[in-house]
């Protein structure tokens, strides 16, 4: 490894940053009559005319303004976009009545779904910590505190631990099988972990580091396959494992077949979700100021598995999923999955020195700059064949945002510029 090798693959990054993927967000997104930002655009960049703002894409949003500002993007524009988002949420998705974010609303910010879902209500306090972080704003911990405390309350099983994820307006909680009442999920307590882990970085509170502590040992003890140490979807509220079924109002609509069960419904894991816990988890740590090597095992188990069986290595990038054992059932490559493991795959390398790990990080890197980044454009797109020609042509939707490929390439630079001065330090 080489100086020449780290500058080359830093410089393409940044410039896909600061001249693709930020400015195709910043020159499109706000909404300079009814505040918020427009989310959906077609596959030229242009606005595709959906009337809604949805709580994931408003948030994440705001996350990624902040985090880029605070990265040292953007010299000061970007903390005046976070600004822009704050002022809408807080304004026309906060529920002054029972507390937390509505799911939906329109343009105009009239609410089209009142629902409180944990997925989103957790990404609110991962975006409102970090705005908090990167501006002084004190708005934005203040209401993720609210949120916070209003999962204590509304959210959490007292019974078989971690927290339910649907519930109507007023936090009771939804009904079973697609209302998703009855289930638990990785991806919610995926999310709660990297939502606390800001908010306890922003706070330093014992409740919060307490609760952050709880969730990390629910995902490696109860939803981390106890053989495997790759993730399980979905649980019954006593986390027993659950068939994967689509749920009425969150993720998942386009990726399931039309009885909304998922093939292999009870095995099958996600290699962009284990890669991406994985590096979670490890800057959760770090927050902590904890040792990695207390989850050592989780660790090895999570990159292991996606370098061995998730790895394309004859068309590169990234598979969607398999079995737990190895099988790939989904030979597609998915915008946000390539993301996730661009960063974890550096830390991989990092903490094991493993050369496997490297190599897996460039054959992702190639994939994603010469097929999956729409250059005229600017973004990425949302999903290809193995080969690399796109399936889905749109540049963002409620849920296609720019969440993972900024937070990706930000990530990456961040983390070869680390392995550049690890090489650089006397020996």
């Amino acid at each position: 490894m080489t100086n020449e090798v780290f500058d080359q693959h830093i410089q393409e990054l940044h410039v896909h940053l600061t001249n693709e993927l930020l400015p195709f967000w910043t020159t499109r997104t706000v909404d300079a009559v009814n505040g918020g930002f427009i989310t959906h655009f077609d596959q030229y960049g242009n606005d595709s005319g959906e009337d809604e703002k949805s709580l994931i894409a408003q948030t994440r949003s705001i996350y990624t303004y902040a985090s880029a500002h605070r990265a040292g993007y953007g010299e000061g524009t970007l903390a005046e976009l976070a600004r822009h988002g704050v002022d809408y949420l807080l304004n026309s998705m906060w529920d002054e009545e029972y507390g937390g974010f509505y799911w939906m609303t329109n343009r105009k910010g009239e609410v089209l779904n009142d629902q409180k879902i944990v997925y989103g209500q957790s990404f609110a306090i991962y975006c409102l910590s970090e705005y908090t972080l990167a501006t002084g704003d004190p708005r934005g911990i203040k209401y993720a505190r609210n949120v916070f405390d209003l999962l204590q309350k509304h959210a959490t099983d007292t019974t078989y631990g971690g927290y339910f994820e649907m519930f109507h307006r007023d936090w009771t909680l939804n009904g079973p099988e697609a209302g998703g009442g009855d289930r638990k999920t990785l991806d919610v307590h995926m999310h709660l972990m990297e939502a606390f882990t800001t908010l306890y970085e922003c706070t330093r509170q014992p409740l919060h580091r307490r609760k952050l502590l709880e969730v990390i040992e629910l995902l490696v003890k109860r939803i981390m396959h106890p053989v495997y140490g790759t993730g399980i979807p979905q649980f019954w509220a006593d986390w027993q494992v659950a068939p994967q079924i689509k749920f009425d109002v969150i993720w998942g609509w386009d990726r399931f077949t039309e009885d909304g069960v998922k093939r292999a419904a009870e095995d099958n894991t996600s290699y962009g979700h284990n890669v991406e816990f994985a590096w979670l988890l490890l800057h959760a740590l770090s927050v902590l100021n904890l040792t990695y090597d207390l989850y050592r095992d989780q660790f090895v188990k999570s990159f292991v598995h996606a370098v061995e069986h998730g790895v394309d290595w004859a068309f590169g990038g990234v598979f969607v999923e398999g079995s737990h054992a190895g099988e790939v059932y989904d030979r597609e490559k998915e915008f946000w999955q390539q993301a996730e493991v661009l960063i974890g795959f550096l830390d991989a390398y990092r903490l094991f020195g493993d050369e496997r790990y490297w190599q897996a990080y460039e054959n992702v890197h190639r994939f994603v700059m010469d097929k999956m980044v729409n250059h005229s454009v600017g973004e990425w797109w949302p999903l290809m064949t193995r080969q690399g020609i796109p399936i889905w042509t749109h540049m963002s939707h409620s849920w296609k945002i720019n969440y993972h490929t900024v937070r990706s390439v930000v990530q990456s630079i961040r983390r070869l510029n680390a392995l550049k001065a690890d090489l650089n330090k006397p020996r």
